[in-house]
């Protein structure tokens, strides 16, 4: 696994060019094509060298000796000029002296060479491409280990149960009396702890995606006016006629440093035409997907009965009502709860509803507590929950005991410490060339 590789870490057109090397081998191939090298984790100036001398870039290089370096393995960096002749002739030159990385290739080998756990080891992906400040945040907190220490925290008092089962299963007269009694306590304390984490998987799974939005109600209530007012930009088309929007039209936005998906739907009427019928469809389905719902009303009309079925439809759901076009006289309307007042047209009241978007969506969490992101995690956090649940309700040591170690294992596959060598593969193969 320790053979040299090389990878451009940069995309290809900008002022500076990272190129990474990592295995045996780094230091005698840096020293062989670049002519200034210093001492080690010193930047160093010099030139880029061909096998016959001749110069292809001037440029920086820092060589990583192992293990102190982010694949635990001897690794150097060379820092050239990112035009694309430049870049070229310089992978050219050292694909004749190394093999071409995998994508992730070495974040793979910092996993497998104890530099990372794999829930670290995924964070680093979920950083980069972090599309706002708080998806930023939470990828950073599983990068510096939160997570991970959270779930050995529950690791460890699984094993010490499992530790003392097996031993009252060998030595029941001696031990079983003391394990039954303080096992309810642990298995509560960690079910608890689970618990938790899963629960904040909402959360984590809208900084990771964007909190999906949409935006519902009957025809001309001014659904596309408030989307465009929302983005700040003309994206969906605005007129006095009925039935405008045929389509769901999806656009991204960042409230608060929070990624959203705003869904802009065809007004949900009977329809009138095919076209209309399909957008009603489609509309309902954004309906169904979506994590908050904006049950647009036209402040200035009285309530239809397109109104009412909406709002009968949409009960129980996590829903903000907004009393549209609150710069025109207001109608009399009853609500089965309160509307937040908001001109598309004046943009009054366009703050309160992005807070009040976030509140059902991505409500703030402790800045120490990790956000579970991935649903591979929580997935696996469910079945761990799922196995402890069913070692309180077994009826024997034994098999209180074979669900703790399923429960392990689960948990297993979330730090790496328990993980199929196919599923490793899978993660690292979405990343990008050079991370």
């Amino acid at each position: 696994m320790n053979d040299l590789i090389y990878a451009l870490a940069t995309p290809v057109g900008g002022a500076i060019a990272v190129v990474r090397l990592s295995g045996t081998g780094a230091k005698e191939l840096l020293h062989t094509v670049f002519t200034g090298c210093g001492a080690p984790r010193e930047m160093a100036y010099g030139r880029i060298v061909n096998e016959a001398g001749e110069p292809l870039d001037q440029a920086m290089a820092a060589f990583f000796p192992a293990p102190r370096s982010y694949t635990g393995e001897d690794m150097a960096e060379l820092y050239l000029h990112g035009g694309q002749t430049t870049v070229r002739r310089v992978l050219a030159l050292l694909g004749r002296h190394a093999r071409g990385a995998r994508p992730g290739e070495f974040t793979e080998r910092a996993f497998l060479n104890g530099k990372l756990d794999l829930a670290q080891a995924e964070a680093v992906m979920d950083l980069i491409n972090a599309g706002a400040e708080r998806s930023a945040n939470s990828a950073l907190a599983q990068l510096t280990g939160r997570l991970s220490e959270r779930i050995a925290a529950v690791e460890a008092q699984l094993l010490d149960a499992l530790s003392g089962l097996e031993a009252a299963i060998d030595y029941p007269e001696e031990l079983e009396d003391d394990v039954t009694s303080a096992l309810p306590g642990v298995l509560a304390a960690a079910e608890a702890e689970l618990a938790a984490l899963i629960g904040a998987g909402l959360s984590g799974r809208v900084l990771r995606e964007g909190a999906r939005v949409a935006l519902i109600g009957r025809p001309n209530a001014g659904k596309s006016s408030l989307l465009n007012a929302l983005l700040g930009s003309e994206r969906a088309i605005v007129t006095g006629q009925a039935g405008t929007t045929r389509d769901v039209l999806d656009e991204r936005a960042v409230f608060d440093g929070v990624p959203v998906r705003l869904f802009d739907t065809a007004g949900i009427r009977e329809a009138q035409d095919e076209a209309e019928r399909i957008g009603v469809s489609r509309a309902r389905e954004a309906l169904a997907r979506a994590d908050v719902l904006l049950v647009v009303l036209d402040g200035a009309a009285p309530l239809a009965a397109e109104d009412a079925a909406l709002l009968a439809e949409t009960a129980g759901r996590s829903r903000i009502l907004v009393r549209n076009k609150c710069d025109l006289p207001a109608a009399d309307m009853e609500l089965p709860e309160a509307a937040l007042p908001v001109s598309a047209r004046t943009g009054a009241g366009l703050d309160a509803l992005r807070t009040a978007i976030l509140a059902l969506a991505a409500p703030q969490q402790d800045a120490g507590d990790p956000c579970v992101t991935n649903e591979r995690h929580l997935r696996a956090l469910d079945c761990a929950l799922a196995s402890i649940r069913a070692a309180q309700a077994a009826a024997e040591l034994d098999c209180a005991a074979t669900d703790l170690r399923a429960a392990l294992r689960h948990l297993g596959t979330i730090t790496g410490t328990d993980v199929d060598e196919r599923v490793i593969d899978r993660i690292f193969a979405n990343f990008c060339v050079g991370k």
